[in-house]
């Protein structure tokens, strides 16, 4: 590590989660670890319930997450960047297993192994099928809380600031720098967007949003119909 860097940066970007992130925060609390919030303009006092809760910083940042993911990187004295979604909590092990997988020069990031936060045979297969997704086809997503090391972001550029899929962009970079390690310690992530618009449904919307950016729609385009809003 660089002079006055710590262990590990783990970057929450929110919007209105009063109710949620103070279980991220307490979730990856550890020694070593910096927890950054950035705020995306919350009415809700999320940001001074952050500071309250014991982030070590809160800043701002235009909305959006590939914006606010950028911000807090940027912002990080971590050698290592998690990027954890604020409606997921990190489970016990989590930094052992991180700093395990990194200690191998050829691992360039990675995931955890996601569980949907709720009851039901519906939710345990989506739980499959994000396991085969990742494992079979490198793709995990981003309330898989994905890491990297922070000089791969700086070579990279940064993030940059797309409307859709910032998680899976940051998943290429991954793989282009070096190894994808998926961690056998989970994460528990809510199934809110599930439950409110229904497990097939959304899974559906999932399938065909993935289509159109595996096949380089304009993202715009596909954010605009996954949101149910005119492009731009």
């Amino acid at each position: 590590m660089r002079p006055g860097e710590t262990a590990i940066s783990v970057v929450i970007p929110t919007l209105n989660e009063q109710t949620r992130i103070e279980g991220a925060l307490a979730s990856a609390a550890a020694p070593g670890v910096e927890r950054i919030v950035v705020d995306g303009g919350s009415t809700d006092g999320t940001a001074e319930l952050a500071r309250r809760a014991g982030a070590e910083r809160v800043i701002e940042s235009p909305p959006g997450r590939a914006r606010q993911m950028d911000a807090g990187w940027r912002a990080a004295r971590g050698a290592a960047v998690l990027f954890l979604h604020a409606d997921t909590r990190l489970a016990a092990g989590w930094q052992a297993a991180l700093e395990g997988a990194l200690a191998d020069p050829g691992v360039a990031g990675g995931a955890f192994e996601l569980r949907f936060e709720g009851p039901g045979l519906a939710l345990r297969v989506l739980e499959w099928g994000a396991r085969a997704r990742a494992r079979l086809g490198g793709l995990p997503y981003g309330d898989q809380a994905l890491f990297v090391r922070r000089r791969l972001l700086e070579a990279a550029g940064g993030i940059a600031p797309v409307p859709i899929f910032e998680d899976l962009d940051l998943v290429r970079t991954i793989q282009r720098n070096g190894r994808l390690a998926l961690l056998p310690v989970w994460v528990l992530t809510s199934a809110r967007r599930y439950q409110r618009n229904g497990v097939l449904r959304q899974w559906l919307r999932n399938q065909v949003a993935l289509t159109g950016y595996l096949l380089r729609l304009p993202r715009e385009s596909v954010a605009a119909w996954y949101r149910g809003r005119p492009a731009a």
